[in-house]
């Protein structure tokens, strides 16, 4: 991995303050005028230049690299086409796997509620295998649930899946899904937007939903209650014109909320991944 000055310096400045790429430009631009970024109190701008000051010496990337962390800029040519279509891109990519997995054009994301159960295990018995024969990677986040079985059945059917974590890599969450995060990190990638130390928070799982919508090509939602993580990743994905399909459940299931209800606003009912593959050739 290499870097240009300039991504040395956009490496330094989002690992002091990990926010997405256009409020740190605009801080490189103005040569650190915090003007730009006006929601800094006194006490964090202080904060942020004693970290800058902290991290100026050391050498950064080689210390990441020997954690089998790779950062890649927002300018960087490894850095995916699609995130760059976001309102509020990340300004860097932290990824541990295999990076070969970015470049893949087909991605179809599967998610779902953590409360997902046997129905939703079914759906992907039914959706995965078709996208993997295709050569599809499988995108989801590594939650409980439908996220964990989405990763699952794409390593079971013998395909390549993609993580989208909601916090650092020298955290996990959830730590029971500690053995999966270790094979995606060996076999095939996980990606955060955020710095290594940075914990799961309340309000990073939402943003780490518009980089699966962002990555993805169509995304497909199991069970979900109306109001949920998942659902805010569909309106990212409705926002950006990506197809949603949604599998049909049962009418005395509050799990069958959520796709029901993108099925009656539109959304394609689903009931095999050929389906996903015929709209992904005709487009």
């Amino acid at each position: 991995m290499k870097l240009t000055a300039q991504e040395h310096q956009l490496l330094k400045l989002h690992y002091a303050l990990p926010v997405p790429y256009p409020r740190i430009a605009r801080l490189l631009e103005s040569n650190y005028d915090y003007k730009y970024v006006p929601n800094l109190s006194q006490k964090q701008r202080t904060n942020l230049n004693l970290k800058l000051a902290q991290l100026t010496p050391l050498p950064l990337l080689d210390l990441l690299l020997e954690k089998g962390i790779i950062p890649i800029p927002y300018t960087h040519p490894d850095y995916p086409e699609r995130l760059k279509q976001l309102i509020d891109p990340p300004a860097i990519l932290y990824a541990k796997g295999d990076l070969d997995l970015l470049k893949k054009t087909s991605k179809v994301a599967i998610i779902g509620s953590r409360k997902a159960g046997k129905y939703s295990v079914c759906a992907m018995q039914m959706i995965v295998p078709p996208l993997v024969q295709h050569g599809s990677v499988i995108v989801s986040g590594l939650a409980k649930g439908a996220d964990t079985m989405a990763h699952q059945a794409a390593i079971k059917y013998g395909g390549q899946t993609l993580a989208v974590l909601g916090h650092g890599f020298f955290h996990l969450y959830p730590k029971e899904n500690a053995e999966l995060a270790a094979t995606l990190a060996e076999k095939h990638l996980l990606l955060t937007e955020y710095p290594p130390y940075h914990p799961p928070a309340k309000w990073t799982f939402p943003m780490r939903n518009r980089i699966i919508s962002g990555l993805s090509n169509s995304l497909v939602i199991t069970e979900s209650e109306i109001k949920s993580g998942t659902m805010s990743t569909i309106e990212h994905a409705l926002d950006h014109g990506k197809e949603i399909f949604a599998v049909p459940g049962p009418i005395d299931s509050p799990l069958s909320l959520g796709p029901n209800k993108l099925l009656d606003e539109g959304a394609r009912p689903i009931w095999s991944g050929f389906q996903i593959i015929e709209s992904l050739v005709e487009s």
